[in-house]
């Protein structure tokens, strides 16, 4: 069984320690059990919590030492620093094996342990810029959910920090087990770390004079970005800017993404097979859905289709 263990401080957030309570420690009937999962503090007893109530704690640092996996589930305020034995049993743990996770602000704890130096790291969209100023030794990928080394994890905001969790299911334990507790969760099958974790404006339907609606029911057809360009009688550069400024994409990342959305929805809806599903949504060929599926959700179309069903 391998063991998790959340090092919790206060003030505790109750939704970044509720991200690993759901994947990692909550019993599901027919969902097999991989992990146990338990917190302790520095100082055991009372943890006082964003939320206004106190939980109670009685594991101390020592818990880490018998952990598989140690997760940080954010640590605020960011600028607290690691007391002497705090940074200690991080480091023997690590040391031993144990792989260090962060959601959300526990970056800024991770960081102060020197494991991300020269290393990429992510952390919440709003302490980006406070992240790299405060460690220049790692950098910071902005514009991800979720940065995954093997023995040392971090990931964005709260949301992403569930995402990471079912990255380390999926990691550990295969695609199928993932998907059954994100449907229990009721969560996306996958999202890959990849994307993007903050766009500034959200646009409707309308956006761009009605663009993405036209474009999105002619998948099937050969759209280029020239296409889109003359259907709003603008240049490809024009469109260019305003898919920039209005989406934070190109016009031909947007277009392929809608594409394998579409084909998601067929494989997950449908029993249409992967020739068919490619033809539906503009792709062509088997072999080129296959290829962009898995650069954009890092599996396979058919792997797809069993995961999503088994969950």
């Amino acid at each position: 069984m391998h063991r998790v263990v959340a090092l919790v401080q206060p003030v505790q957030s109750t939704f970044e320690l509720g991200c690993g309570v759901e994947v990692f420690g909550t019993t599901r009937g027919g969902v097999p059990q991989h992990y146990e999962f338990e917190v302790c503090t520095e100082n055991p007893g009372p943890v006082p919590t964003t939320a206004g109530y106190e939980i109670h704690v009685s594991n101390g640092l020592s818990a880490l030492a018998k952990a598989d996996t140690v997760l940080i589930p954010g640590w605020t305020p960011v600028e607290t620093p690691l007391s002497p034995k705090v940074r200690r049993a991080l480091l023997r743990a690590h040391e031993r094996g144990a792989r260090l996770v962060t959601i959300c602000s526990g970056s800024f704890a991770l960081a102060q342990t020197g494991l991300l130096n020269g290393r990429t790291a992510t952390t919440h969209w709003a302490r980006i810029e406070q992240l790299q100023r405060d460690f220049p030794e790692l950098r910071v990928e902005p514009d991800v959910l979720y940065v995954d080394h093997g023995d040392v994890a971090t990931s964005a905001g709260a949301g992403a920090g569930i995402d990471l969790c079912l990255h380390l299911v999926r990691r550990d334990h295969g695609a199928a087990h993932a998907a059954l507790i994100s449907r229990h969760m009721v969560m996306p099958t996958h999202r890959e770390g990849g994307q993007v974790q903050y766009v500034p404006r959200q646009v409707s339907g309308d956006a761009l004079d009605g663009l993405l609606d036209w474009a999105s029911e002619r998948l099937g057809t050969p759209l280029s970005v020239e296409d889109l360009a003359a259907h709003l009688r603008i240049s490809p550069r024009t469109l260019a800017r305003r898919f920039a400024d209005q989406l934070g994409t190109s016009p031909g990342a947007w277009l392929l993404s809608r594409r394998v959305a579409e084909a998601r929805r067929l494989l997950e809806e449908t029993e249409l097979s992967v020739d068919a599903i490619a033809a539906r949504v503009g792709l062509v060929s088997a072999v080129n859905l296959r290829r962009r599926f898995r650069a954009q959700v890092g599996t396979t179309p058919g792997a797809y289709r069993r995961a999503f069903r088994l969950g």
